[in-house]
């Protein structure tokens, strides 16, 4: 091992390096910024009330703050000071040479002081040359010469010796001056009409001064994010085609608003541009609305013609040959049909770089359009607008209510509600705001109240815009029966039930899907923003505004109440829904219970809801043709037999009083009737032979489940949280369509039917909290007992007795025979809080050769238990909160996805399979206590004190060795971690000064050097890097911006000769430190690909807020001759897959840079703070990833760190160097 600080010091170039520009003596000294967009420097007899007047209006209009002098005549013969002091307060200057300009000494001057700031700092110069040739002021001929002659006459008349030597260096400056403007690219106003020159040079100074139009200077509340994202993809110019981005959401959500105001910001950056709005609402209101709007676009775009054009094609001709030629900025407002598009856009392509922003309703409307069936398609991105949260929510109904951020006292109240009515959606925010101006709280109340009942508001009929769009009948009834009833419903319970009702769900939830009346939340719930649902109970009201009998309808519980009190439903009713837990505390009693017969002439009425109603009578007069029936706090502890269920796809009894499912309909108060019953059974053995869905969830009496031969048609079986529920059948075995059985939190289960593993269809079984670790062997007898007592009791009878040899045995603590009764078809399994340890889990789940998901979490296991090496297709793992977890050991290598979140942090120890797929980890590993542990692949964390020797010797770190042989002594010392992530080792200690070992140092935060040139036997393989902080004292912190300092230091080391950048944020072990000062020391792998003789090397240290970097050091390390022979001691580091010479592209920047960090494995994409744009400067904000699925441990074929190929797959390659003894 040679480590050559010492040839470093003699082949370095320089000892430190500076970043950014230094202030010049002619800049302004003041830090307020500049105060004007443009300073105007003009000759007043020639242009003052012409071209100049006409160009500051220009600016004034475009929203750009322009300096004009209005004296005509010049006082005196030096510069008046508000000039100067204006020319350097200006981001630039526009020049206008004219041809009287060079006789005049202010103007001179004025050149003068505007290219010196030119020179100095990031001042633009645009001359424009009006009705004079550059080539005279270049070479001082014509008015230029003369005006010239005219002033060396006035210096040759001096006759003060001091005077005339001031003016021969005013004539020197000015010459120098006029051939520099002359050499510049100017703008000639020859041959031009003046109009659309102003306006070409308008949108230039917009382009390169970044001016917003005046329309955007205000702020959008809420959408900070979304204009980010544009922003960032408006910068994008990756592409080497056309980019569109569709901008999609319900009506109002705020996507025209937000598209208008990018453009606003960003058009003058383009050659042409063009905002065509309201596309939809032009198109159905005018005949020749398209055309119209055809016009406007190509006469924005490209020449127009005096010729009018009545001819769809003739239009679309032309905008295809003028964005063809032209990098062009378009913004389509509400697209809403496929020709639209196609008139608009095209098929034959854009100029490269060309960006068009679409908002629209309908999500995959843009991708069918003729522009995308082209040879070379554009790019597309997509960015959903779901509406405000609700600090923004209120922030921008106090605007409009309170013209300010916050409300009026005493108004907190209704606007809560208000706010919560609103769901975050701008427009009803903006309008009900505006509204309710200077109104009292009564008002506020009174409009809440109404809200409801309005049909007919602006927010609604924006909504409704949608309803229209929709295709079919068939699509508007869906969406009107799921606004109505099925709303927080799950996706699959609730398109069985509406395929029974004759709706064709196949193309109406993906047209609904499309246009945003629906989306699909957690757990495959339906969702619809609140507006919207009313929006289509709206639409039901229609149907009769005071007679809601007359509807087919209805969910409203105080109108369902009445129609059933006064017993006036008809035939037309499809759908009803009563909770008397809804309505009103004085409307309960026992003067309001309900009979029976009022359903009885409801003879078309499929979906029925009684939630916690009390009903008298027979249940034969419930209607013949439901289809979907719920019936939460059902009173009765059985079902009445004369209940018609024969069409029955769903029932819901989820909190009810019944006690068994056994039976025909489980009567045991019929005991006189009992061969009559079971005869009924025999005879109609399908009389719930179209049932599908049965959830009997929370019912806490209920004790057992039998006679599944009644429903063989059943695919979802549902009893969570049935606490007494003791036994399941075996005639389960008759549902040979099951596919989902959720038994969670039925915690007095003692007995799974082994048959359950013979079923061919069950996908799914969760089995959370079912306390299956518990030692259950002891109750084997007794749980039969227990059964016949419970069953004698309520005098069930059971056609055929069951006896215990029908059962498996009581599943023993270890689940040894568990498996048995797991269907070989799951594909999803959870086993969540079910107090099972690793010991308790059976050796083996081969057996369950299809299953992707397996959920384990909040068990208290120790160890990834040994059956999931056995499950040959899983793709998801969740080990959640299992707050004991230490260890997971090569899980399976077709995982996609690992959960391994626990508030806990014990986990200790990862590795992964070295065939592993690409994977996506939840994890968050960083953590404010000192802790140690590895996650293979990504960090690793160790005791300084179990690093072997040979390992530092390795990285250079001999003089650490010293201090680890003495930590067991110093307990300061015996803290120190040794932290390894991206091949870059670190390690922090508390110490006064930096290491003696580093000879080549700088002050403060930043190092520059020349790798030198190293013998063929010595190659280089890394560098040490090294630096001392110390602790700002309070009053030198800076103030808190968010995002402009990292959270700790950040290393960033370019290569300026390869053109290649590292930037680490590093995490550093502060809780070895306890003094004023320390050192943070990194060991970075670098090879002969990365770093060779020769490079320019910069590193550069950023600081929190709370650090702050006092010097900083670096030393090579090189690998012998002699060494190369040896067992490589770095070579499980140097496996790893994700570290410098490996691969790194998920942490690569659009423009190159490498962003190292750690976070980055746990996030969907890169995101560039302002901390990271000093070296960053381009490229978009938030860089989304382009694979979900990347992260691989281990290379399994990769160079080593100097390039040459290794092989290595074997334990000596994985084994690792601090888990041994030296």
């Amino acid at each position: 091992m040679v480590i050559l600080s010492e040839l470093l010091s003699k082949g370095s170039s320089s000892s430190s390096s500076t970043s950014g520009h230094s202030p010049t003596d002619g800049q302004s000294s003041s830090n307020d910024g500049p105060n004007y967009d443009v300073f105007l420097s003009f000759r007043g007899v020639d242009t003052r009330h012409s071209f100049t007047d006409h160009l500051h209006k220009a600016l004034i209009d475009a929203n750009i703050t322009t300096f004009l002098d209005d004296e005509e005549i010049e006082t005196g013969e030096d510069l008046k000071p508000e000039l100067e002091t204006a020319i350097k307060a200006s981001r630039g200057s526009i020049i206008v040479m004219s041809k009287n300009y060079a006789s005049s000494t202010w103007c001179l001057d004025e050149l003068v002081l505007i290219l010196e700031q030119h020179m100095t700092s990031d001042h633009i110069v645009i001359p424009i040359f009006y009705h004079v040739e550059p080539t005279h002021i270049r070479k001082q001929q014509s008015s230029f010469g003369d005006a010239m002659a005219k002033h060396k006459q006035t210096m040759e008349a001096e006759t003060n010796a001091n005077k005339r030597s001031e003016w021969a260096q005013k004539m020197d400056r000015w010459n120098k001056a006029l051939i520099e403007v002359a050499n510049l690219k100017g703008k000639d106003v020859n041959g031009r009409l003046e109009t659309e020159f102003i306006e070409e040079i308008v949108k230039d100074i917009q382009r390169r001064l970044h001016v917003p139009l005046r329309s955007v200077r205000q702020q959008l509340i809420g959408m900070d994010y979304s204009i980010k994202f544009i922003t960032s993809w408006l910068k994008d110019g990756s592409s080497h085609t056309a980019d569109i981005l569709t901008i999609y959401g319900i009506g109002g959500i705020g996507k025209t608003t937000l598209a208008k105001h990018v453009y606003g910001l960003y058009a003058h950056e383009f050659h042409k541009s063009s905002c065509i709005e309201d596309v939809s609402r032009v198109c159905d209101g005018k005949f020749n609305g398209l055309l119209d709007l055809q016009e406007k676009l190509s006469s924005d775009i490209s020449k127009t013609s005096s010729v009018k054009v009545h001819d769809a094609s003739v239009y679309t001709s032309k905008i295809e040959n003028a964005v063809a030629r032209k990098r062009v900025f378009l913004v389509l407002d509400d697209i809403s049909t496929l020709d639209q598009l196609d008139a608009l856009l095209g098929s034959k392509g854009f100029h490269p770089g060309s960006k068009i922003i679409i908002t629209t309703k309908e999500r995959h409307l843009i991708e069918r359009c003729a522009l995308f069936k082209t040879d070379i398609k554009p790019k597309h991105t997509k960015l959903l607008l779901q509406g405000l949260h609700e600090t923004e929510s209120w922030k921008l109904l106090c605007l409009h209510a309170f013209k300010c951020n916050y409300p009026k006292t005493g108004y907190e109240g209704v606007l809560y509600k208000l706010v919560k009515y609103c769901q975050g959606h701008p427009l009803a925010l903006v309008v009900l705001g505006k509204s309710l101006y200077d109104r009292d709280v009564t008002y506020w109340e009174g409009c809440i109240e109404g809200l409801k009942k309005e049909t007919d508001s602006h927010v609604n009929n924006v909504l409704r815009m949608s309803f229209n769009s929709l295709p079919s009948k068939n699509d508007k009834d869906l969406f009107k029966y799921i606004a109505c009833f099925f709303v927080g419903i799950d996706r699959d319970v609730a398109e069985t039930i509406l395929k029974a009702c004759n709706i064709n769900i196949r193309s109406g939830i993906p047209n609904l899907l499309d246009r945003f009346l629906l989306s699909i939340g957690w757990k495959n719930k339906l969702k619809m923003h609140q507006l919207v649902q009313e929006m289509g109970r709206f639409e039901v009201r229609q149907e009769s505004h005071d007679k809601p009998w007359k509807r087919s309808l209805l969910w409203c519980h105080e109108e369902s109440f009445r129609v059933l009190k006064q017993k006036k439903g008809k035939g037309n009713l499809v759908g009803l829904a009563l909770d008397m837990r809804m309505l009103e505390k004085e409307m309960l009693g026992a003067s309001y219970k309900l009979k029976t017969d009022a359903l009885s002439k409801m003879d078309n009425l499929m979906l029925l809801q009684l939630n916690y109603v009390h009903m008298n009578g027979s249940y034969e007069n419930f209607p013949p043709e439901l289809r979907g029936l719920c019936m939460h706090g059902f009173h009765l502890k059985y079902i009445p037999s004369e209940l018609p269920m024969e069409n029955l796809v769903a029932l819901d009894m989820s909190y009810s009083n019944i006690e068994s499912f056994i039976g025909c309909y489980s009567n045991p108060q019929r005991l006189e009737k009992r061969q009559k019953l079971d005869g009924l059974c025999l005879k109609n053995k399908r009389l719930l032979g179209s049932l599908k869905v049965l959830n009997l969830s929370s019912c806490k009496q209920l004790c057992s489940l039998g006679d599944f031969n009644q429903f063989p048609a059943l695919e979802r079986l549902i009893v969570r949280n049935c606490t007494r529920l003791l036994e399941v059948s075996e005639s389960i075995e008759q549902c040979v369509e099951l596919a989902l059985i959720d038994l969670s939190y039925c915690k007095q289960l003692k007995n799974l039917p082994r048959i359950i593993g013979m079923l061919k269809k069950v996908k799914t079984m969760l089995l959370d909290g079912c306390n299956l670790g518990e030692s259950q062997t002891e109750d084997t007898n007794l749980d039969m007992d227990s059964l016949d007592m419970c069953n004698a009791n309520k005098n069930i009878s059971i056609s055929t007795r069951t006896s215990s040899s029908t059962f498996v045995g009581a599943i023993p603590s270890r689940l040894k025979f568990f498996s048995s009764s797991l269907s070989r078809s799951l594909v999803r399994l959870s086993l969540v809080n079910n107090n099972l340890s690793t010991e308790s889990f059976p050796m083996d789940f081969s057996s369950l050769s299809l299953l992707k998901e397996l959920y384990l979490d909040g068990n208290p296991i120790h160890s990834m238990p040994n059956c999931v090496r056995t499950l040959h297709r899983v793709e998801i793992l969740s080990m959640q909160y299992c707050n004991k977890l230490k260890l997971v050991e090569h899980p399976p290598h077709t995982l996609k996805k690992m959960w391994l979140y626990s508030d806990h942090q014990s986990l200790e120890k990862v590795v992964f399979d070295p065939k592993m797929s690409p994977l996506m980890l939840f994890y968050f590993p960083r953590s404010w206590t000192p802790r140690l542990y590895e996650i293979e692949g990504m960090v690793k964390i160790q005791a300084m004190v179990g690093v072997k020797e040979k390992v530092l010797r390795s990285l250079g770190w001999i003089n650490l060795l010293h201090n680890k042989r003495n930590q067991g002594n110093n307990p300061r010392e015996s803290r120190m971690q040794m932290l390894y992530e991206f091949g870059i080792f670190s390690t922090t200690y508390d110490v006064e000064e930096m290491p003696s070992w580093f000879i080549h140092r700088s002050a403060g935060p930043s190092i520059s050097f020349t790798i030198p040139s190293s013998s063929p036997n010595n190659l280089l393989k890394g560098l040490n890097f090294c630096f001392l902080q110390t602790r700002r004292v309070s009053y030198e912190r800076p103030l808190i911006l968010l995002h402009h300092f990292p959270i700790t230091p950040m290393i960033t080391v370019s290569n300026i000769t390869k053109n290649r950048m590292w930037i680490y944020e590093c995490n550093t072990d502060r809780y070895s430190i306890y003094g004023e000062c320390w050192v943070v020391l990194n060991h970075w792998m670098f090879g002969m690909n990365e770093m060779e003789p020769g490079d320019h090397v910069t590193i550069t240290v950023t600081d929190s807020r709370r650090e702050l970097t006092k010097e900083c050091g670096v030393s090579l390390v090189y690998k012998d001759d002699g060494e190369k022979k040896e067992e490589d001691v770095l070579g499980y580091y140097k496996s790893w897959n994700h570290i410098i010479g490996g691969d790194l592209s998920p942490f690569q920047t659009t423009t190159g840079q490498y962003i190292l960090n750690n976070d980055r494995f746990f996030t969907h994409g890169i995101v560039l703070y302002p901390y990271h744009r000093k070296f960053v400067p381009d490229g978009p904000d938030i860089q989304v990833e382009k694979e979900r699925f990347w992260f691989r441990a281990l290379s399994l074929r990769k160079p080593d760190i100097s390039g040459r190929a290794h092989k290595g797959e074997g334990e000596s390659s994985r084994s690792h160097p601090s888990d041994e003894k030296d």
